[in-house]
């Protein structure tokens, strides 16, 4: 054993056999806690170590962990105001709360670790003496870290001893809790179930806490990027009205979106974060907080700025948004071009900001449209990947997998459309204006008669449309111009946690959306721009219940294109068993709408044909990255990998919604896919009881090329030569005695000690491969079986 790790050892030993007198006397012994200054310009010693030596540690092996909303005690180690903000005992997801909680963004809600210590978190660096031994001794991480080394991972293939449950009560504790924390659990040190750091590892992480934990100061921007954020930055600050209100509508639908500059052709590129300012571009940022990026800013102007993201990127929480001279001569094109006039600015008052068909009812209904679908997998991301870091409530509203399609802006692009929006403004409402919503179901009855009001309107709309000689087929259909892989989208849900992706992914599914414009805008404002992850019971409930209506909407614009005396029955198909309501909606939804299909049905499953035509009318810009080719392995694996794609059934009930797998070629290269276990249901109108609408036998399985979800359950490890193993063990799987055996075969579990080799192997992959997309996986759902 080093020198070093038995000193450390050692000091261990001898304050836990003091731990008594420790845990009351640390004030005492190491004087009063005060904040520190923990960040070193970057010309100095200790931040090039920190950010060659530390950071990577941190950062794939921490952050891995402790990145999101849901992170462990709320510590978030992707950033140097995360890690020295430090942990709260308080949750985020605490689904029953009856009123709403202080927000804790960090960035946003506290600018100072002094202003975070005022909000009730504590530190898990030492804030005491700055000496060695109070360093080690007198902080969290420290000791944390050697509680560990002390108590290594048992040698177990099944870990006892640890709750991994997603829920699971967090224990969060303080420095002065810590001796009590480690009588009673003592071989929860860090990494939580995970294996033990490397020796190399250890003792870099206990140098750096040992000399003060001193890290990096803000990294400037190049030159280049400067001039590239000095450009946007005037375009979204000019002082006109358009300019103004065009600005707000892009930050309202942008400020979730890690920007970049794709022109730059940087190595490593760098992400950008566009927020509200109380300063103009030139000087010093001074960021507007609110709940909601519509919320009152209560200040005379607003100004936009674009600032460089401070934290490590996860993949949980990246939507990559490129800017580019293209997307400047769009967005001139779109907004600043066209002739028409903004005479004024719309509030901010609750009833005006929280509903985009007022709010923005001076812009152009096309160029909004453009605008949302330039990037459409973006737009939806945001639904997806934004606040909700888990949430099965939020997320059992849509199925486990299904495309979606879109409406062509330039053919919906007629006054008449347009008239009927505006029109409409009052039924199109959204539950983000209420203040009070203590009363979820009432508002859901008078939200349901809003929608049922919006949605007699529209039939009323396209039944006189069609029937005057127009045609309703698939050239309604964006294609993207031939150009544009937005254009098909396929959406995964992985029960708490879901993915969108570009093109028509797996087999034909089950359900499919199309969406118009006033569909879209309403998703992202229910979802995105109106949704409080802080907020209470009766907010969550009402969003996620007014989603059902919207879901309704994009399914019944589908389900138009089939034949008339087909539409109903293979809607109602989707929601078998359901509530009487809902049955009503259905067909309040469906049935009024009674002008016929022009699509030239040849068979008797017009909706497998449906897919077909779509599929040849896309498939200029259909995303090919997927598809299981060009693997390397031989055309035989190819095809058996491909096979994976056809099994389903109950004997799936086992496997975990996300596995990975990296299966090296006969020739040594290294390919790495996703296996999705997409969940069955016989509806999904049930808030509460998800399981008593299982379907488990038309589950099935989806193969992918590449990474497709944030929280992988499981690691697979195999060699080409086992490829007929693994497909062979897939079919044949019944209960959890065969997926074990398959994990007993090829799984790369959490106690084994070679999991982080592993897990950087997956990660060099993903970056190599998707360099753009690549963030780091999160390991709080990855299974202990």
């Amino acid at each position: 054993m080093p020198l070093r790790k038995l000193f450390l050892l050692s000091l261990v030993t001898i304050f836990t056999g003091c731990a008594t007198y420790a845990g009351l006397n640390y004030n005492q012994l190491f004087g009063e806690p005060q904040v520190r200054e923990r960040r070193a310009t970057l010309d100095t010693v200790q931040s090039d170590q920190f950010l060659s030596q530390v950071k990577p540690i941190i950062d794939n092996r921490c952050v891995v962990c402790h990145a999101c909303y849901d992170a462990p005690c709320q510590l978030k180690m992707s950033s140097v105001e995360g890690i020295d903000r430090g942990a709260s005992k308080e949750l985020i997801y605490q689904g029953t709360r009856l009123t709403a909680a202080t927000p804790t963004r960090l960035f946003e809600d506290a600018q100072t670790t002094e202003e975070w210590r005022a909000l009730g978190f504590h530190p898990v660096l030492n804030e005491r003496e700055q000496t060695p031994t109070a360093n080690m001794e007198a902080g969290l991480v420290a000791r944390l870290l050697m509680q560990k080394e002390e108590h290594p991972l048992p040698d177990d293939v099944q870990l006892e001893g640890f709750d991994f449950s997603i829920d699971r009560e967090q224990v969060c504790p303080t420095i002065e809790e810590l001796d009590q924390y480690q009588q009673d659990y003592p071989t929860w040190g860090m990494p939580y179930g995970m294996p033990n750091l490397t020796n190399p590892e250890y003792n870099t992480l206990l140098s750096w806490l040992e000399d003060g934990a001193i890290m990096n100061k803000a990294i400037p921007l190049t030159l280049p990027q400067q001039t590239l954020v000095d450009k946007y930055e005037m375009l979204l600050n000019g002082n006109s009205l358009k300019h103004q209100l065009v600005a707000r509508y892009i930050y309202e639908h942008l400020f979730l979106s890690h920007l970049y500059f794709s022109e730059l052709n940087d190595e490593k590129p760098r992400f950008f974060t566009l927020v509200r300012s109380i300063t103009p571009p030139g000087e010093p940022v001074k960021r507007i907080a609110t709940r909601r990026p519509y919320d009152d800013p209560n200040v005379a102007r607003v100004f936009y700025r674009i600032i460089p993201e401070q934290g490590t990127i996860v993949d949980k929480t990246h939507m990559p948004y490129a800017l580019n001279n293209a997307r400047m001569a769009d967005w001139q094109l779109w907004f600043f071009n066209d002739d028409y006039q903004v005479t004024q600015l719309p509030s901010y008052a609750p009833e005006i900001a929280a509903n985009p068909m007022t709010a923005f009812i001076d812009l152009p209904v096309k160029s909004r449209f453009k605008f949302l679908l330039d990037e459409a997998q973006n737009t939806i991301s945001a639904f997806i990947k934004g606040p909700v870091c888990r949430g099965q409530l939020a997320l059992n509203v849509i199925n486990d997998r299904f495309w979606v399609f879109f409406l062509d802006p330039d053919k919906s692009d007629i006054p008449e459309v347009n008239e009927f929006y505006r029109s409409q403004a009052e039924n199109l409402k959204l539950p983000g204006e209420i203040e009070n919503t203590a009363l979820p179901i009432t508002n859901w009855v008078s939200y349901s008669r809003q929608q049922a009001r919006y949605l007699e309107a529209k039939s009323e709309f396209i039944n006189h449309w069609f029937k005057d000689g127009k045609h309703l087929d698939t050239n309604v259909i964006w294609t993207g111009n031939d150009t544009n892989p937005n254009a098909a989208l396929t959406i995964f849900r992985h029960f708490d946690s879901a993915s969108v992706v570009k093109g028509m992914v797996g087999s034909p599914p089950k359900t499919a959306w199309i969406l118009d414009y006033a569909l879209l805008e309403r998703i992202h404002y229910l979802l995105v721009a109106g949704f409080d992850v802080y907020g209470n019971f009766g907010h969550q409930l009402i969003t996620r219940m007014y989603m059902d209506f919207l879901r309704l909407e994009g399914e019944s614009n589908f389900v138009a294109l089939l034949p008339r005396d087909v539409r109903h029955k293979e809607q109602s198909s989707w929601y078998q068993n359901q509530s009487t309501q809902l049955s009503d909606f259905l067909q309040r939804n469906v049935k009024p709408f009674d002008q016929p299909t022009q699509v030239p049905y040849r068979t008797d499953d017009p909706k497998a044909e449906l897919f077909q035509i779509l599929q040849q009318k896309l498939s200029p810009v259909l995303e090919q990255r997927y598809n299981i080719v060009d693997t390397g392995f031989s055309a035989d694996n190819e095809a058996l990998l491909r096979e994976i794609g056809s099994i389903r059934g109950e004997g799936l009930r086992s496997i975990p919604q996300i596995i990975m797998l990296l299966i090296e070629s006969n020739d040594g290269q290294k390919q790495l896919f996703t296996l999705l276990h997409n969940n069955a249901h016989t509806n999904i109108s049930s808030l509460f009881d998800e399981e008593s609408n299982r379907d488990y036998s038309h589950d099935d399985l989806t193969l992918v090329r590449g990474v497709i979800g944030s929280y992988p359950a499981a690691y697979l490890s195999l060699k080409e030569v086992q490829i007929p193993a693994l497909v062979n063990m897939l079919k044949n799987m019944r209960n959890d005695d065969d997926y074990i055996k398959m994990l007993d075969a090829f799984a790369v579990r959490r106690s084994n000690p070679n999991f982080w080799s592993f897990s950087d192997s997956v990660h060099a992959w993903y970056k190599h491969d998707q360099i753009i997309e690549f963030g780091l996986l999160d390991y709080n759902r990855f299974e202990n079986r």
